[in-house]
């Protein structure tokens, strides 16, 4: 019997929207490259860098910070292989959960390469080689997306490295140099840098993190270079001479100059993600992309062809797990003849470094260049009480409310715990709050949360606490 829907991948938006599309009644199939679900979020990606991130802190914290609060342990060290382990049971616990999700939701799931024969049609080639075809009244495309590689450099995953091999060293390495100062870069260079690495950090553009408010990403800068991290702005890795025992980075300035060589035993290539479409077939079923090879949808996911739709990394948008998520529940819900709808103004963005940069939003540049009014309020942790007892001061909160409504516009939060902060501004902007309706809405003391309440009082020029 042919299927209602067929998603291709499971990664978080590929099997959220399989399963969402079981809940409302559609028989529904999965198709996965891998042998494990879940994608290269919980394979490779989001989950084991997390799980990196957070045993590195720990060290930190132990070396650093311990002794501060009267805690003395001695001097830790770094068990690299217990570390590694600790990072796989977390993938696999993630990865099991999937499958069994799978299966309570009766999701039948194939796994093999999957090419889109024709509109309503899926054919499925095995490891070994079997294949079959099978049919469905609708197709979602959810296969995510692929490291974005440098002209001429040949990522080994040894030497010179993506993400994932950057995620899997047997030692900590002397020197390692990352190229892109983005999200990736900078939370895995955090993860090195802690364990002991001497990280260099090379840049196209003359500044960090693109796409992040400029204030804040500015003062992390700042922030990280006292940490120890190096960086190289408005500079570019030309080449890259393996012959030797230690790799010579060629660096050149962007705006031209002297180039200079730079030895590392490791290169992390981080310059982004791109579509990942490679053998679905889509340019013989007509699929339609753009010139940066994603997926052309139109508002309610549907690509040119009928029957076949596209979410996640492989249309327009950012590139984020929880976007793809959104997505696939909204085009499951379409497909059951609901009003499925993604907010995209209001799709947080998290750094999970140290601290934390989480923002949901527009950004300064972004109202100016839009010719938007607006009016800022800002809170510094230091004037936290729970952050200074925590020795977690650094950072700060900043709120963008429209000058005429007071409408929240933006939220920006660089400090501890972040991530989990910038929640309540999601909440707070679904609903078209105004930074009143924040400051008036009582926040336990003490917590870090009221840095969000004061930053909402600064709107106002009534701060209590600064």
């Amino acid at each position: 019997m042919p299927y209602d829907l067929i998603v291709i991948g499971t990664g978080p938006g590929g099997y959220v929207c399989a399963i969402r599309a079981a809940q409302l009644g559609l028989k529904t199939a999965v198709v996965e490259k891998r042998t494990t679900h879940g994608g290269t979020c919980l394979n490779v990606g989001c989950i084991p860098s997390k799980a990196m991130l957070n045993a590195s802190e720990l060290y930190e914290e132990a070396a650093h910070k311990f002794g501060d609060m009267g805690i003395n342990v001695g001097k830790p060290s770094v068990d690299l292989a217990a570390m590694l382990k600790y990072k796989q049971a977390g993938v696999d616990g993630n990865v099991k959960g999937v499958e069994f999700l799978l299966k309570k939701n009766k999701i039948e799931a194939f796994h093999g390469a999957a090419r889109i024969v024709a509109s309503g049609k899926v054919e499925v080639k095995a490891n070994d080689g079997k294949a079959q075809t099978l049919e469905t009244k609708n197709i979602v495309i959810a296969t995510g997306s692929d490291v974005a590689r440098l002209n001429g450099i040949d990522i080994d995953e040894k030497r010179i490295v993506s993400s994932t091999g950057a995620l899997e060293f047997d030692i900590v390495p002397r020197k390692l140099l990352i190229v892109g100062a983005g999200i990736i870069g900078l939370e895995l260079g955090s993860v090195w840098r802690r364990l002991g690495a001497e990280v260099t950090i090379v840049e196209f553009l003359d500044h960090i993190l693109p796409g992040i408010d400029g204030e804040v990403a500015r003062q992390f800068q700042r922030m990280l270079q006292k940490q120890g991290l190096v960086f190289k702005l408005s500079s570019k890795v030309t080449a890259i001479d393996s012959s030797g025992r230690m790799l010579k980075v060629k660096v050149e300035p962007t705006g031209g100059g002297t180039p200079e060589t730079i030895e590392a035993d490791i290169v992390l290539v981080a310059i982004g993600r791109v579509p990942f479409t490679d053998g679905l077939g889509l340019n013989a079923v007509g699929v339609r992309r753009d010139n940066r090879g994603r997926v052309v949808v139109d508002g309610h996911f549907r690509t040119n062809v009928p029957g076949i739709y596209a979410i996640g990394d492989v249309i327009a948008g950012p590139m984020l797990a929880h976007k793809a998520e959104e997505e696939g529940v909204a085009v499951a819900e379409i497909l059951a003849g609901q009003a499925g709808h993604v907010n995209y103004d209001v799709i947080p963005n998290v750094v999970y470094t140290y601290p934390e940069i989480a923002s949901v939003g527009k950004t300064e540049e972004e109202l100016k260049e839009g010719g938007i009014a607006y009016q800022v309020g800002k809170f510094p942790f230091t004037a936290n009480a729970r952050a200074r007892v925590n020795l977690t001061t650094d950072g700060f909160v900043k709120i963008l409310a429209d000058a005429k409504t007071d409408r929240v516009l933006g939220v920006h939060i660089l400090g501890p715990d972040a991530g989990n902060m910038i929640g309540e501004a999601a909440i707070a902007m679904e609903f078209g709050a105004s930074s009143e309706d924040i400051a008036r809405t009582c926040h336990a003391h003490p917590t870090l949360t009221e840095a969000v309440k004061e930053a909402a009082l600064a709107v106002a020029k009534r701060t209590i606490n600064l």
